[in-house]
């Protein structure tokens, strides 16, 4: 009979365990409102139209996945860099930033704040300090009290989101839910993924919206498809009301009519499927520079000769933004697995 009990108590004590879990989890979710407002002023600049403005993006994968990373999660093998590594990354990624404070505008996105990954290193405060912008917005898009996978060494407590800086001061910074999510209890540790509009006022009276976006990747485009409606039908609107419109950053898909012939594919990419944007998806201008890559696959330690790599992040314009020019800057995949696209645009 004790024996019996024994197994019983073997059994029960880690269902009893994952239940309490799971419980604290659904607790702890985070769930934001489809709208939240993270700054409003009763003084914010305007800015001059027919004036020539930059605006970069960059995820800079939360200084965790430079070129000597693979990841689990993408078919690898490594959970986290050390934190040595993460420091240099940190260190090198700010100090391009700051080469390259001239430019007007700045979309990053995976920029932790508190995560065990990144040694619970502030990087929102690291680099808006560095930097000097005399605006910063930060937008929470992973807020998870305990990652328990892999099972082996749990990447444990994450806080990361995007982040935009700007050398003018908008009058409304909102964060906006995409919809659409993971079932119970997947979703419990995945992302709550968001755009982050800035809102500026324009000298001709009109206003400017520069989006910061970042969507999902493993859901096997499902989820993409209902976050590109929603942010479809929103900048519709907003332009049909007469606001000029500009978005960046991390789509996770390819640009409408993309080619990828031009880049390394022998390693493929594995649990993220590659999928692009319907050519059809919206009558504007998909601006991206086809003569580098932007991101490149964590399945191995980048290796020029043979990683995957494709083009992920990149703009979309209204037809009454006329870019001028778009660039991506190639790093080389030393510090992250993303590389920043900076464009150059007018108002019309």
């Amino acid at each position: 009979m004790k024996f019996l009990r024994y197994i019983l108590y073997v059994i029960l004590i880690p269902i009893v365990l994952v239940v309490l879990f799971l419980f604290v989890a659904t607790l702890a979710d985070y769930s934001p409102e489809e709208r939240e407002v993270i700054f409003e002023s009763s003084s914010p600049d305007t800015i001059q139209i027919n004036e020539k403005l930059d605006i970069l993006t960059w995820n800079i994968g939360y200084c965790g996945l430079g070129k000597e990373m693979d990841f689990f999660y993408d078919g690898g093998t490594k959970v986290r860099a050390t934190k040595e590594n993460t420091l240099l990354n940190l260190d090198a990624i700010t100090k391009f930033l700051v080469c390259n404070d001239t430019i007007d505008m700045l979309l990053l996105q995976e920029v932790d704040i508190h995560s065990k990954r990144t040694y619970y290193i502030d990087e929102v405060t690291e680099i808006s300090r560095a930097l000097k912008y005399p605006n910063y917005f930060f937008a929470n898009n992973y807020k998870v009290f305990f990652l328990p996978i892999p099972l082996s060494k749990p990447l444990g407590k994450i806080k990361s989101g995007l982040l935009s800086l700007s050398k003018f001061e908008p009058y409304l910074v909102e964060r906006y839910d995409f919809p659409g999510n993971y079932s119970w209890p997947k979703k419990l540790f995945m992302l709550d993924r968001c755009f982050m509009v800035e809102r500026y006022i324009l000298s001709n009276q009109k206003k400017i919206l520069v989006i910061n976006t970042h969507n999902s990747a493993f859901d096997g485009g499902l989820l993409k498809k209902h976050e590109m409606a929603y942010l479809k039908e929103f900048i519709e609107k907003e332009y049909v009301s007469d606001n000029y419109i500009l978005a960046g950053g991390d789509w996770n898909q390819n640009p409408p009519d993309f080619n990828s012939s031009g880049f390394n594919s022998e390693s493929g990419y594995k649990n993220f499927v590659l999928a692009s944007i319907p050519s059809d998806f919206i009558a504007w201008d998909w601006t991206f520079d086809n003569t580098h890559p932007t991101n490149r696959a964590l399945t191995t330690p980048y290796n020029p000769e043979s990683t995957a790599t494709t083009i992920l992040d990149f703009f979309l314009c209204s037809p009454n933004v006329l870019a001028k020019q778009v660039k991506t800057v190639n790093l080389n995949f030393e510090n992250s697995d993303h590389q920043p696209v900076i464009i150059t645009f007018v108002l019309e």
